[in-house]
């Protein structure tokens, strides 16, 4: 066990002991992170990946944030073999819609964002059986919508791929990507819902209308 590690979990029991009854909260693990990095800002890329990866094998959610909080605070590092070890991520340490989202909004989207050709790895993932795995082609891809780089990664595409999904967290996942599409490009998510209304589950449906103006809800709404 390294010393981050050790000290990692010291710190985490200290919170515990010091709210008892009360849960782990995001802020506070956040601000544990930040203060943790400082042991390793100045190390090399695969050195802070190696420390990320013990913390994750420890199956611990406020580990994990500070895993991945770590990994995206290395963003001005990354390169093509980081897409690699970033998925083996998600495929052994990533179990539900946190883990997924918090991961793949930040430091996983963020990679996508600054490396869009790297958006044709990430189709596969839509056939997968981990329903988290299908949730996060669509989500991974909210930080490249957020800097105006929709039309290298193509989110419709995702979107068509994941229309039925059976389940409801996928849904979900990518009514959310529409929805932020639509701050960006309303009349292209306008057109594409009013074309898939009949065969789009309401819920995804009814997310991704949730920014849109009121007439265009409007319109939408009506059945």
């Amino acid at each position: 066990m390294t010393n981050l590690l050790a000290t990692a979990k010291k710190e985490l029991e200290d919170m515990k002991y010091a709210s008892v009854g009360k849960n782990y909260r995001t802020g506070d693990i956040r601000k544990l992170s930040a203060k943790l990095f400082k042991d390793v800002k100045d190390k090399p890329i695969e050195i802070v990946f190696s420390v990320c990866e013990e913390l994750l094998e420890q199956l611990s959610w406020p580990l994990g944030i500070i895993a991945f909080d770590f990994a995206y605070r290395m963003k001005n590092q990354y390169d093509e073999k980081t897409f690699t070890v970033f998925e083996g991520w998600l495929e052994r340490y990533v179990r539900g819609w946190g883990d997924c989202d918090d991961f793949c909004t930040h430091a996983f989207g963020e990679l996508i964002s600054q490396n869009t050709k790297l958006a044709e790895n990430i189709i596969v993932w839509t056939k997968r059986d981990e329903f988290w795995m299908r949730r996060a082609a669509a989500v991974v891809l909210l930080p490249s919508i957020g800097k105006n780089k929709y039309n290298e990664t193509n989110p419709l595409r995702i979107s068509d791929i994941l229309m039925k999904d059976e389940h409801h967290l996928v849904l979900k996942g990518y009514g959310w990507m529409l929805k932020t599409l639509s701050t960006k490009e309303p009349e292209l998510v306008f057109e594409y819902l009013m074309k898939n209304k009949t065969v789009m589950p309401r819920v995804a449906y009814r997310y991704a209308l949730e920014k849109m103006d009121s007439s265009k809800k409007k319109i939408l709404m009506q059945s």
